[in-house]
């Protein structure tokens, strides 16, 4: 089957879905001048895959990174493909590489992360098969879909959090999404969740955050699924959003690549059993959630790998062109920078190296170096990008705009100040100020920091997936054998 093109794309999502921003309903999210610029982002990368996947087609051992042969020996997205060995994780790698390359910036929601949840998902199918109300072959049925049709998936993970002293069902029972009633096509589910994308994708996969779901076992708040985003009664209130497209030049990542998070409200929405993939079912609730990083965290650290070689180019750049980049200072924060760049990238190795082969035949990155480099990545983004911004200076908050460059009556100043050399001419500068600009002191990077550092889970629960997933027992093993406890350590003596 052929792979849908960038137009399939907007016309999918030209639904009749219900979107709302800044207070007014958008009757086309394709034309609406906020979002358009992501959604024609998005279905850039569908003509770019599918341009690799025709040039696969035309000769399977063509060098492309988007598209990949699957065991079917089918060309698919190359980040579709489950990942059965090590290769496919690298592949995944690049193909994350080629399109930031070819977008000239950063994607946090390209599909494969929330897809891994659903892998994670089919691991556990011999525990979730004996429970009531799971429906295991439903995943394996949409992960088949996905990967033929490529439609754009997403995850809804995130609760609006209540009070969070409470169980759900001594606040408002609507304030966590639940389980409403059973119907003959399905189950009615009310409440909201929170997800980046929701509005320009075509599905997303919904499941359960908070772990106590009313300390009983069919919770109705136990819920697993994936609905369409253009179901009746499900609405998306966007956020504030960044984009200005008319300011590209002086913000040339938020005003093209702003990922806009919505509130997603479910008044009332019906699931189709055939979507429904879990309900009132706490065990399975806790069986999904435990596991649903499991392979989708490569996925984040590929974007803050991206992140650090963002920081560590701009802030060389900076220097070497303001002749500063011998200084032992300088060198000093540049080496911090590739320390945190270095950092990420082996944990993402070894991750890949280590790992093993689940119970769906699946290659899984290991766990506690997956989860490790995840949590340190995000402890130290923000000191990252001070040091990024102690080496760009303090003119990311003085330079003028792009029109002033261009006016002819104060062109010439700008270029007398700005420019530094033939190879750095004022324009060019301008322009790797208001990247920086726009990627470390603007509106968009606050947002961004913030995303990333609460986009899968808060500081703490990274820690708990540390915990949770660490082999404490050869550490343990060594200390013995070091003190000299236990019979034999003292039989050997």
């Amino acid at each position: 089957m052929t792979m849908r093109t960038g137009s399939d794309y907007l016309e999918s999502i030209r639904d009749g879905r219900e979107v709302w921003i800044e207070g007014e309903r958008v009757r086309d999210v394709t034309k609406h001048p906020a979002l358009a610029p992501i959604i024609q982002a998005r279905a850039d990368v569908y003509d770019m895959v599918r341009g690799d996947e025709d040039r696969l087609r035309e000769n399977p051992s063509a060098p492309v990174a988007l598209a990949k042969t699957d065991q079917d020996g089918e060309a698919r997205n190359t980040l579709l493909v489950r990942p059965r060995q090590k290769e496919d994780w690298y592949a995944k790698w690049e193909a994350h590489d080629e399109i930031s390359r070819r977008v000239g910036g950063l994607f946090s929601r390209l599909g494969d992360d929330n897809l891994g949840e659903m892998w994670s998902v089919t691991d556990e199918r011999e525990r979730l098969e004996g429970l009531d109300n799971a429906f295991v072959d439903n995943v394996e049925r949409h992960l088949r879909a996905i990967e033929t049709s490529d439609v754009y998936h997403v995850s809804a993970n995130t609760d609006p959090k209540g009070d969070r002293s409470k169980n759900p069902k001594d606040q408002d029972p609507d304030m966590l999404l639940h389980v409403v009633k059973e119907t003959d096509r399905g189950i009615v589910v009310r409440g909201a969740k929170f997800e980046t994308a929701s509005l320009y994708a075509n599905q997303a996969f919904v499941k359960p955050t908070i772990t106590n779901w009313g300390d009983a076992t069919l919770s109705p708040y136990a819920v697993g699924f994936v609905v369409q985003m253009n179901a009746p009664g499900l609405k998306h209130i966007c956020r504030t959003t960044f984009t200005d497209a008319g300011k590209a030049a002086d913000y040339p990542l938020s005003s093209r690549l702003d990922e806009v998070e919505a509130l997603m409200i479910f008044d009332d929405v019906e699931i189709p059993w055939e979507d429904v993939f879990f309900y009132e079912n706490t065990r399975a609730a806790l069986i999904v959630r435990s596991s649903i990083h499991r392979y989708a965290s490569f996925s984040m650290l590929l974007r803050l790998l991206k992140s650090a070689e963002l920081l560590l180019g701009i802030s060389h750049l900076n220097v070497e062109q303001t002749g500063l980049h011998r200084q032992q200072a300088v060198m000093e924060k540049l080496s911090i920078l590739a320390s945190y760049h270095e950092s990420i990238r082996s944990h993402l190795i070894a991750a890949i190296e280590s790992g093993s082969v689940s119970g769906s035949g699946l290659w899984v990155p290991h766990q506690s170096m997956l989860f490790s480099g995840r949590y340190s990545a995000v402890r130290d983004l923000p000191g990252m990008m001070h040091i990024a911004r102690e080496l760009t200076g303090g003119q990311i908050a003085l330079t003028p705009d792009s029109k002033s460059f261009e006016q002819p009556e104060i062109a010439p100043y700008l270029e007398k100040y700005f420019g530094l050399s033939e190879e750095w001419p004022g324009e060019d500068r301008r322009r790797l100020l208001a990247l920086a600009r726009d990627f470390l002191n603007s509106g968009y990077a606050g947002h961004k920091l913030s995303f990333q550092l609460f986009s899968q889970a808060p500081p703490f629960a990274h820690l708990a997936a540390i915990f949770n997933s660490f082999d404490f027992e050869p550490s343990k093993s060594f200390t013995r054998q070091c003190a000299r406890i236990g019979e034999e350590a003292r039989g050997s003596a």
